[in-house]
Order: structure tokens, then C-alpha cells, then sequence
């Protein structure tokens, strides 16, 4: 996609990377990101406990001054990305990438004029995912239509933190309080971001190809048949994700929620009562787009397993 302006001067963008035995396509990944267009990129990269040759490589790149790395214990995505936000350099800007994947161009570009370039109120953007094969063949991608919604977030789990660009300000939010349970760290990053009323904004044009491979952590690929199982997991384990998450956004963000969001939080908190129960059933607050998640959402909450 072609921008009808070009943003007026280059913004400063920290690219947080997180990588475990990458070597495969970690240098292409890499070249996508240093292709972009009209930012200042810079790209921080923890390496989450590699044991081929993808250290080796992070070090040759950092000789050349490409980018600066670290290595830590295997801490798995959420932990190793976490890990980056806490101890990344300052910047304007902040992006996620994985590290098997490749940026079009306009990627960074793209997502901070989508956002307006503003910097005092927080910022996230995500997007839309072209799905490649190992060679970069288009795939049939999983489209997704978010409502945008605090009670969405709440209720489906759906956001690409490989996709996600963030200001300084949604930064300086996130660590304020360190979340004691957190599964993902993109989720947890959503629900915030929409919790306190930040500037939330998607975008339906991929601006990324999201590589499907035999070695992905995570992928689209796979991830009905693994979301799904996972799921009824948690519902046998009785987990209750959604209301512990929501207990976690509360002791962090109640005062910074609005009145809506905060009485939303404390009725999915309290849900197992009988009068958040009934509400919750026969309102509209935690619609999302996907029907069935809606369904198993409902069901969970009749049976206490919300």
C-alpha cells in the first residue's frame, strides 16, 4: 500500500526481537527489517537460550554495528519479549518481530501514520497477517475483524504481537506495573492498551509475511486444531484466564480505567455470582467477532470456568 504522504521526518523505531534456534531465516528476517522506509530503525534482540547457530550470527551483526543482542535463559516468547520491553533503550517508537518471518517495506512506516505520529497519549497499532509457506508462497490467511472493544479483549484472544507498534507513552504504562500473571505478552499488552482507553487502531492491509515452517512456536497454520485443544485444556484444568486477566488489569489499571471499563472488569471478576452471572449472559459487553469463541465464552461463564 502505497501512503498518499510520506511521514514528514523519519521516525525513531526500536525493533524488540526474542529468538530461539532462528538461524534458519533469521537473516532474512533481519534484511526485511533493515529495508524500512522512512524510520530510523534500530533492532534489540534477547536470545532466549539458542543452541545452533543463531548466536553466532547475532554476533556478526552486531560487529557490523546492524544491531545490538543479548543472551539469556530460555524464558519462552512471553518471558524473552517481556524481558526486551523491560531493558530495551528509549525510543519514539517500539515494534515487535519475530524472527522467522519478513517485513514488506512500509511495514513501520505504515503503522506509525496509521497512528497520527503521536506521542503524548499512548499508541498501539496491530495488523492483518499475509500467510507464506516456507519459500514466501501466499497462503490462505486467517482474516480477522476486530471490534476494537475492551469487552472483545476480554473475551477472544486474537492479537499478532509480531505485528504490534507501540509509543513511548503505552511503554512507560506497561511498565508501571508488572503483571504476576501474564500468558502472552502481546494479549496482556492488548488489554491494557484498551483498558485505559489508548489509541488502539488496526489495520486490515498485511504489512508482513508470517512464515508457516515445521520449527514456528506458534502458527496460523496449526492454530485452530492448537488454539482449540488449548482451550478445552483450560476449561478441564479449570484455569479461568478470563477472569484471573481481568483481576491482574485491575490491580494494575483500575484507577487509569474508565467507568465503564472498571465495572466491566469487576463484573468479570465476580462473575461466578449470580447477579454478574445473568448480566454477563444476556448483555452485550463482551461481544466479539468470532461467534464460537462467543459461545464457548458463555458457556464458560454458566460453568465457572470463565
Amino acid at each position: 500500500m502505497e501512503l498518499e504522504n510520506e511521514l514528514e521526518a523519519p521516525y525513531k523505531v526500536m525493533v524488540l526481537m526474542s529468538t530461539y534456534n532462528g538461524q534458519p531465516y533469521l537473516q532474512e528476517q533481519l534484511d526485511s527489517i533493515y529495508r524500512q522506509k522512512n524510520v530510523i530503525c534500530s533492532v534489540c534482540v534477547r536470545d532466549d537460550g539458542s543452541s545452533d547457530g543463531t548466536c553466532n550470527l547475532l554476533e556478526r551483526e552486531q560487529e557490523r554495528g546492524a544491531l545490538k543482542w543479548y543472551a539469556g535463559s530460555n524464558l519462552g516468547p512471553a518471558g524473552s519479549f517481556w524481558d526486551l520491553l523491560l531493558h530495551a533503550p528509549q525510543s519514539e517508537w517500539y515494534a515487535f518481530a519475530d524472527q522467522d518471518d519478513v517485513w514488506l517495506e512500509d511495514k513501520l512506516e505504515s503503522a506509525i501514520f496509521r497512528m497520527g505520529k503521536e506521542q503524548s497519549v499512548p499508541c498501539l497499532y496491530f495488523g492483518q497477517t499475509q500467510l507464506v509457506d516456507e519459500e514466501l508462497n501466499p497462503l490462505k490467511s486467517v482474516v480477522i475483524h476486530p471490534r476494537l472493544t475492551y469487552g472483545e479483549a476480554l473475551m477472544s484472544q486474537f492479537v499478532g504481537g509480531c505485528t504490534m507498534v507501540f509509543n513511548h507513552a503505552l511503554r512507560e504504562k506497561l511498565l508501571a506495573y508488572i503483571p504476576t500473571y501474564m500468558r502472552m505478552h502481546d494479549v496482556w499488552i492488548y488489554d491494557v492498551a484498551l483498558a485505559i482507553g489508548a489509541n488502539v487502531c488496526f489495520d486490515a492491509v498485511p504489512h508482513i509475511l508470517y512464515r508457516q515452517h515445521s520449527s514456528n512456536a506458534v502458527g496460523q497454520m496449526n492454530s485452530v486444531v492448537f488454539r482449540w485443544r488449548e482451550r478445552i485444556g483450560r476449561l478441564r484444568r479449570n484455569e479461568r484466564i478470563r477472569s484471573r486477566l481481568a483481576e491482574e488489569l485491575w490491580n494494575g489499571y483500575a484507577d487509569q480505567m474508565t467507568p465503564e471499563n472498571r465495572n466491566l472488569t469487576c463484573k468479570v471478576m465476580n462473575y461466578r455470582s449470580g447477579v454478574n452471572k445473568v448480566r454477563l449472559l444476556v448483555s452485550g459487553d463482551l461481544d466479539c467477532g468470532n461467534r464460537l469463541v462467543a459461545w464457548m465464552g458463555k458457556l464458560s461463564i454458566l460453568f465457572n470456568l470463565f
